[in-house]
């Protein structure tokens, strides 16, 4: 009886210490699976940041390329006129305008080209980045060529009547006529905030040209006015047709 007695204590003990070392083993092994969750939450927190740091370093990029674009169109686009204003003498040319267009648009393509050549090393040449030769793409492209080539040749003689700050005014009927042909030819909407801006814009460029110290009302002769509005139609539809023969082609969505 007494040996019986003894071993259901033994018995009870070795299964107290079993559950105790089954218990201590759990415990680690929680304690190893909390470690390798903890582990693995803060290398997803640290490749969060590095994406978090790239995409920050890709938006300051982004943003500095397009503040020097910027920076640089409004350079050029104001000292066009000026530059052009200063390159007569007694009032004429001393060149042949035809002449200076074509070396800007030759110089404009060299530019293109190289800009192409460096996207080519740089990327390779890949479907989005490939020159079309094909006629069919090609051949749309003489109409907005041709329309800015008149544009370009006016810029010249509308000098004649406006000085360069004059023109620079009247330039922003181009915003205007761009405008109202992307209305008409693309039938596109536009918003009350656009159209309130097209009528403060007319109004500033009337208004600029206002004439206190004369009996003409305007500085801007006559016929300075039809060259900048024929300018300004000229442009706005070669770009309004631009982006038509894109539309069709399938490269925008429209």
């Amino acid at each position: 009886m007494h040996n019986s007695y003894t071993k259901m204590e033994y018995r009870k003990i070795r299964d107290e210490g079993d559950d105790r070392q089954a218990g201590v083993e759990d415990v680690e092994s929680l304690r190893e699976t909390s470690l390798l969750l903890s582990g693995a939450v803060l290398d997803n927190r640290l490749a969060s940041g590095g994406e978090t740091k790239t995409d920050i370093h890709r938006a300051k990029a982004k943003w500095k390329l397009k503040s020097v674009v910027t920076l640089a169109l409004t350079i050029l686009t104001s000292s066009q006129a000026i530059l052009i204003v200063w390159s007569k003498r007694a009032g004429k040319y001393e060149y042949s305008v035809t002449t200076a267009n074509f070396l800007v648009e030759t110089l404009k393509c060299a530019i293109s080209l190289a800009a192409l050549a460096r996207i080519w090393k740089k990327e390779g040449v890949t479907e989005d980045n490939r020159l079309t030769t094909t006629l069919d793409e090609v051949i749309v492209y003489p109409i907005p060529a041709a329309l800015y080539l008149v544009k370009n040749l006016l810029q010249y003689y509308i000098f004649a009547y406006v000085d360069a700050p004059g023109y620079q005014i009247l330039k922003n009927l181009n915003i205007i006529s761009t405008g109202v042909l992307y209305r008409i030819i693309l039938k596109k909407r536009l918003s009350e905030i656009q159209w309130a801006a097209f009528i403060l814009l007319t109004a500033g460029c009337t208004t600029a040209q206002l004439n206190s110290n004369s009996d003409r009302v305007l500085q801007t002769p006559f016929q300075g006015w039809v060259m900048a509005i024929v300018m300004a139609l000229l442009s706005g539809f070669a770009g309004v047709y631009t982006e038509w023969n894109c539309c069709i082609d399938g490269d925008e969505v429209c």
